[in-house]
């Protein structure tokens, strides 16, 4: 499913949870959106089918819905801020956008409801009990599961299959992508290849590597 797709789908799930209490009050609703990345052209561009998608249900910014963006840009400082400022607007629904987010708000609160996308293997991370009964405060899209990194070696040995020594760029501070690396180490062996792993906490250190 592509990511256009999941926005829709997202505001839907966002939307039930408000239009539940809609017809008890005429006060316009709030959602605190929490994005991991930057405010980027193509991150607008969702933002906007996101907004789209619930004017074409009933609710239009302005009217009887409010959105607030924070943009963390993966970085741990950034996204507690911007949960904090999000937390204390009251909203009435939560959105993470990425595994960082979504762990920060979970920090947060386990009273609000929170939707998410772009978390891959939110069951093995803990996020959610299962995907079809998600439990808790927590739900949402997942987008693969981190067995998919031994596949991904698998295409890299067959892209250059004479090369043995292969660099892996991760956050550590990022659980998905630690899960990752873990599936990726474990199918090593199997390709006879020499892992390195490459930590990368800002645009500086991830200079030096390339």
């Amino acid at each position: 499913m592509n990511r256009r797709a999941i926005i829709t789908l997202l505001s839907g799930a966002a939307a039930w949870p408000i239009a539940a209490r809609a017809q008890q009050s005429n006060k316009p609703r709030r959602i605190g959106a929490l994005i991991g990345g930057e405010s980027s052209s193509e991150n607008m561009a969702w933002n906007a089918a996101f907004e789209q998608r619930l004017q074409h249900l009933g609710w239009q910014w302005g009217h009887n819905i409010h959105i607030d963006y924070r943009w963390g840009g993966n970085d741990r400082s950034r996204l507690q801020a911007g949960a904090d400022e999000l937390l204390a607007m009251r909203p009435d629904v939560l959105f993470a956008s990425g595994t960082p987010a979504l762990a920060m708000l979970r920090e947060k609160t386990r009273l609000l409801p929170i939707v998410f996308v772009l978390v891959s293997d939110p069951v093995k991370l803990g996020f959610v009990t299962s995907l079809a009964r998600p439990g808790g405060n927590i739900t949402g899209f997942a987008n693969f599961e981190h067995p998919i990194g031994g596949k991904w070696l698998d295409l890299l040995k067959d892209t250059a299959p004479g090369r043995n020594r292969i660099a892996v760029v991760l956050r550590p501070d990022n659980p998905s992508q630690i899960a990752y690396w873990d599936a990726i180490e474990t199918a090593a062996p199997s390709f006879g290849v020499q892992l390195v792993r490459a930590e990368v906490r800002d645009a500086r250190t991830y200079l030096k590597i390339a």
